[in-house]
C-alpha cells in the first residue's frame, strides 16, 4: 500500500475502487454568497443584483486589492506557468485537427520517413535492420572499441570498456570470445554475439566524453530512470516536430503551372548536368507544378556541385508565375556573389527585376527598395538576414531559398521556420546542421543529395601539420608560381595584422589585403571585388569567406589555428578552393598537438579521412556526432541526450518515429466530462463588492475553461492582474474549472469517488497511461495510479472532506497533464 502526503498534510493511499456518480454542476451552482453580519438581505439573493448595490465602494476594493495583490504563487499559478512554458510556442494560431484528417497526415509522414531512411541511408524498401524499427542501428561493433572507451549497455546503463577476450564457459570445453566492461560496482563478461546487439558507444555533447557516474551492476533502477527520461524527451520533440509538419501539409497552394520557357533557361545552364543534379531538378519541379503543399526541400550538395543551378530553376518558376523569390545569404559577401550570378542569368528577362537589399546602400536607396519590393516592383530580392526584418513588406512571395542555414543565428532559423507554413522554402547546404540532416534523415523533410561531382574537379590536397613559417611560406609561393591566388584565414580579427606584417615582409611585391566582417561595408566589398578579379593575390580573413565564394584562380587555402573552428567550417573553408581544373592544396595548421582536446583532434583526423569529393554529407554525421547537440535540440535535449548517449539516444530517437501512431490521445469535449463532486463554496462579500459584474465573470471562465486550456489559462491570469489575488473560495471555483478541463484534454469522461476510491473513466490506450505515468515527475502521484479496462483508479489512505478532495484531483490531473506534449492530441 502506497501513501502519499497532500499539501495540507492530509494522508492518502492506493488500492482500487468503485463509484458514486453525480453530474458536473453549471457554473451558477459553484458558489452561493456570504453576507457581512449587518446585512439584512438573505444570502440567496442574486449575485448580480448585490454587485449593482455595492460596486461603488472604492475603499473595500482598494483594502482588497491590497490586501491580496501580492500573495505569493500557488498550484494555480504553478500550473499556468507549466501551461505557458509547453503551449506558448504551439499557440501561434494552428488550427485544430480532426482525427481523420490526422490519421491522412500521420500516414503520409510514416510513409515520408520511410523514403527519407531509404534513400539517405541506403535501406531497401521492405526491410530493416534491429534498429527498433527505424530501419538503422547505432549499435557499436566490439572490435572497433579501445580499452577505457565508454559504453552504454541497453538494459544496464554505462560503462566503460576494458577489452575482449577468451574464456571457456562453464558447459563447454571451447572457448568464446567474450566482452569485459568496468561498472561502478564490478565487472560484467558478456558473450561477443550479446554484447553486439546490445552495446552502444557512449558520447556525449561537448567536449568531454566522461560520463557522470559508471551504472551499478546490483541496482539497475537509476540507469532505468535515466532511460525513461531520455524516451519521453524523444518523444516530446517528435511530436512537436509532427504537429510542425502537420500544420505545414494542411497549407495550400495552387501548383505553379508548368512554363514553356523554362527549356530556354536551362538551355542557359553551361554545363552537363551529374545525374544527381538531375533528380534535384526533378524533385524540385515537381514540389513546385505537382503538389498543393508548400515545398520544404534540402539539396544537400558538396561545395562546386551545383546546387545554385537548382535554386535558379526554382526561382525562374515561382517568379514567371507572378510570385517574388527571396535569396537569403548568411553574409554580404556571399548575398552579393549570389545577386551577380543571378542577375547575369537573368538578364535575357528584363521584365524581371533583381535587387539587392545591404548595409552597403545609403537610407534612401533602402527605402527605396523597401517600396519596391512592398509594391512588387522587385521580382527577386537577395540580402542577408536584413530581409527578415519587420521593415521589409513582401507584395507576393512565393519561394525562400536560405543558403547555409547554419550560418543564421536563432531568432533568424525562428523566422525562416515561421515562413516555411506558408511559402516554397528551398535550403541549400553544403553540410547541414545536424537539426537539418535529423530531419532529412527522419522523412519530416525532403532532402535530395548531389553527391556526384562534376567530372572535371579534382579532389583537394589536405595538409595537417604544426605550424611553421617556413611551410607557410613554401606553400604560397607554390601557388603564385602558377599564377594562382591564397586564402589565409585564421579564426580571429585578433590576429590579422600579425600576419599581414609576416607577410609582407616575406611577399614585398606582392598585393595583400584583409578582409573581415568588422570593415566598412564599402572597404569590404571593394577588397572582395578586387580579389575576385585577381588584382589581389592574398586574401587574409575571417572565416567570413566560410560560404559560396566561387573564386576560380584561388587554389590555395591556409588556415591557421584550425582547432578553434568547427568540423562544417573547415570543410566549408576548404571548399573555397579547386573550383576549377587545377589541383588545389588546403593546409591545415595547428600550434602543437599537446595542446589540443580530444575533440579537436577527432575533428581533424575526420577531415583528413573525407579528401574524397562529394563527402559534406558524411562529414555532418562525424560532426553531429563531435560536435555536440546543442544546436539540434536546445538545451534541455542535450541534457537528456547525456543520459544515454548520443548512439542510443539516436535509435530510440528513430524507434519513437515509427511507432508513433500509438501514441496518440484522443480529447474529449468539455461539456460531456462529469465531475462528481458536490462543493458550493460561498464568495466573501468584500470580493464581490469589488468584482464589476461577478456573473459575467463566472460565465467568461466557463467559456474560457470550454475553449481550450490556453484560454483558461490566460482568463486567470487576466483575472489575478486585475482584481488580484482570489479569495479561497473563488479558487475552488477555478480548480472545478481546471479540473474538468485537463480531464477533457487527457480523454477523462467522468471522475468520481466513494468512500477513500478515485476513479477517473478514460478512452485512453495502456500505452499512453504508461508513458504518462513514466514521465510523471512526482513519484508519489505515480505509484498511486493504476490502470486497469478504461479506468485510472487510485485508492486514497482514507475519505477527503470534499475541498481537499478536489485539491487531490487538481494536483494529480496536473501531473498527468503535463505528459500532453509527449502525446499527438488528435
Amino acid at each position: 500500500m502506497t501513501s502519499l502526503l497532500l499539501p495540507n498534510h492530509d494522508l492518502i493511499t492506493t488500492t482500487p475502487l468503485v463509484s458514486n456518480l453525480r453530474s458536473f454542476p453549471p457554473p451558477w451552482r459553484f458558489f452561493s454568497l456570504r453576507r457581512s453580519r449587518n446585512s439584512s438581505s438573505s444570502s440567496s439573493l442574486p449575485l448580480v443584483a448585490l454587485s449593482a448595490t455595492t460596486a461603488a465602494k472604492p475603499t473595500t476594493a482598494t483594502r482588497w486589492r491590497e490586501k491580496h495583490e501580492l500573495a505569493e504563487s500557488d498550484s494555480i499559478s504553478v500550473l499556468n506557468e507549466r501551461i505557458r512554458r509547453d503551449l506558448g510556442k504551439r499557440e501561434s494560431g494552428r488550427p485544430a485537427m480532426d482525427s481523420k484528417e490526422a490519421e491522412k497526415y500521420i500516414q503520409m509522414v510514416k510513409e515520408q520517413q520511410e523514403r527519407g531512411l531509404q534513400k539517405l541511408k541506403g535501406v531497401r524498401p521492405g526491410t530493416t535492420t534491429d534498429g527498433g524499427g527505424g530501419g538503422f542501428s547505432y549499435k557499436v561493433d566490439p572490435y572497433t572499441l579501445l580499452s577505457g572507451d565508454y559504453v552504454v549497455h541497453k538494459k544496464v546503463g554505462i560503462g566503460r570498456f576494458v577489452g575482449i577476450k577468451l574464456d571457456v564457459p562453464k558447459d563447454s570445453s571451447e572457448p568464446l570470445e567474450y566482452v569485459f566492461i568496468e561498472y561502478a560496482d564490478g565487472m560484467a563478461k558478456l558473450p561477443l554475439k550479446q554484447a553486439s546487439r546490445l552495446l552502444y558507444r557512449y558520447n556525449l555533447p561537448n567536449e568531454s566524453k566522461r560520463p557522470r557516474t559508471l551504472s551499478r551492476l546490483s541496482d539497475t533502477s537509476v540507469w532505468e530512470r535515466r532511460k525513461t527520461k531520455g524516451k519521453v524527451a524523444i518523444q516530446k520533440m517528435v511530436v512537436d516536430l509532427m504537429e510542425l509538419y502537420l500544420h505545414r501539409l494542411r497549407q495550400k497552394r495552387f501548383p505553379y503551372p508548368k512554363n514553356p520557357l523554362m527549356s530556354d533557361f536551362v538551355a542557359q545552364f553551361p554545363y552537363h548536368a551529374t545525374p544527381d543534379q538531375n533528380q534535384a531538378f526533378l524533385d524540385v519541379d515537381k514540389d513546385l507544378t505537382e503538389r498543393e503543399t508548400p515545398m520544404d526541400r534540402l539539396i544537400c550538395g558538396d561545395v562546386g556541385f551545383g546546387k545554385t543551378e537548382v535554386a535558379l530553376r526554382a526561382i525562374f518558376c515561382v517568379v514567371s508565375s507572378g510570385k517574388q523569390a527571396m535569396v537569403l545569404a548568411p553574409t554580404i559577401v556571399l548575398a552579393k556573389q549570389h545577386f551577380d550570378v543571378i542577375s547575369e542569368r537573368f538578364s535575357l528577362y528584363p521584365h524581371i527585376k533583381v535587387g539587392l537589399l545591404s548595409r552597403f546602400q545609403t537610407k534612401a536607396e533602402k527605402e527605396a527598395y523597401l517600396e519596391m519590393i512592398k509594391h512588387g516592383d522587385l521580382n527577386i530580392i537577395v540580402g542577408t538576414h536584413s530581409l527578415l526584418g519587420s521593415r521589409v513588406v513582401y507584395s507576393n512571395l512565393g519561394l525562400l531559398v536560405v543558403d547555409e542555414e547554419q550560418r543564421f543565428g536563432v531568432k533568424q532559423k525562428e523566422k525562416i521556420a515561421s515562413f516555411k507554413t506558408s511559402v516554397d522554402v528551398l535550403t541549400l547546404s553544403a553540410t547541414p546542421i545536424p537539426r537539418t540532416l535529423y530531419l532529412a534523415l527522419t522523412g519530416f523533410r525532403d532532402a535530395s543529395l548531389i553527391s556526384t561531382p562534376p567530372p572535371e574537379r579534382i579532389p583537394i590536397k589536405t595538409h595537417l601539420s604544426s605550424f611553421r613559417k617556413d611551410k607557410v611560406i613554401k606553400a604560397i609561393k607554390n601557388e603564385l608560381n602558377r599564377g594562382g591566388q591564397v586564402f589565409y584565414v585564421l579564426p580571429r580579427i585578433k590576429g590579422l595584422e600579425e600576419v599581414m606584417d609576416f607577410l609582407e615582409e616575406a611577399f614585398p611585391d606582392i598585393d595583400i589585403a584583409m578582409a573581415h566582417g568588422k570593415q566598412y561595408s564599402k572597404q569590404l566589398e571593394e577588397t572582395m571585388e578586387r580579389f575576385a578579379q585577381g588584382k589581389i593575390k592574398i586574401l587574409i580573413c575571417t572565416n567570413i569567406v566560410e560560404s559560396g565564394l566561387d573564386i576560380q584562380n584561388a587554389n590555395t587555402i591556409i588556415i591557421q589555428d584550425v582547432q578553434q573552428f568547427g568540423l562544417a567550417q573547415l570543410y566549408q573553408l576548404r571548399g573555397r578552393v579547386g573550383r576549377a581544373d587545377k589541383e588545389a592544396h588546403a593546409y591545415l595548421f595547428y600550434p602543437d598537438k599537446s595542446l589540443l582536446s580530444d575533440q579537436a583532434l577527432e575533428r581533424l583526423s575526420a577531415l583528413e579521412e573525407c579528401r574524397e569529393l562529394g563527402q559534406g554529407f558524411q562529414l555532418a554525421e562525424k560532426d553531429m556526432g563531435i560536435r555536440g547537440f546543442g544546436t539540434i535540440f536546445g538545451e534541455q535535449q542535450t541534457g537528456d541526450v547525456g543520459n544515454v548517449g548520443i548512439d542510443l539516444f539516436f535509435e530510440m530517437l528513430f524507434e519513437s518515429l515509427s511507432k508513433v501512431e500509438e501514441l496518440r490521445i484522443f480529447s474529449i469535449p468539455y461539456n460531456l466530462v462529469q465531475i462528481d463532486i458536490n462543493i458550493n463554496p460561498r464568495l466573501p462579500s468584500e470580493y464581490v463588492n469589488y468584482l464589476e459584474n461577478p456573473m459575467e465573470i463566472i460565465n467568461e471562465a466557463e467559456k474560457a475553461a470550454e475553449k481550450d486550456m490556453w484560454s483558461l489559462m490566460q482568463f486567470t491570469e487576466n483575472l489575478r492582474r486585475q482584481y488580484g489575488k482570489e479569495p479561497y473560495s473563488m479558487e475552488i471555483i477555478l480548480k472545478k474549472l481546471y479540473v474538468r478541463r485537463m480531464a477533457a484534454d487527457l480523454g477523462v469522461k467522468r471522475i468520481y469517488a466513494s468512500g477513500k476510491m478515485v476513479v477517473m473513466k478514460t478512452n485512453m490506450s495502456k500505452k499512453v497511461f504508461k508513458l504518462i505515468t513514466d514521465s510523471m515527475t512526482c513519484d508519489l502521484y505515480r505509484s498511486s495510479l493504476i490502470y486497469e479496462g478504461d479506468q485510472i483508479m487510485a485508492e486514497l489512505l482514507l475519505e477527503l472532506p470534499r475541498e481537499q478532495l478536489l485539491n487531490w484531483m487538481f494536483q494529480c490531473l496536473s501531473e498527468l497533464h503535463a505528459s500532453l506534449p509527449a502525446l499527438i492530441k488528435y
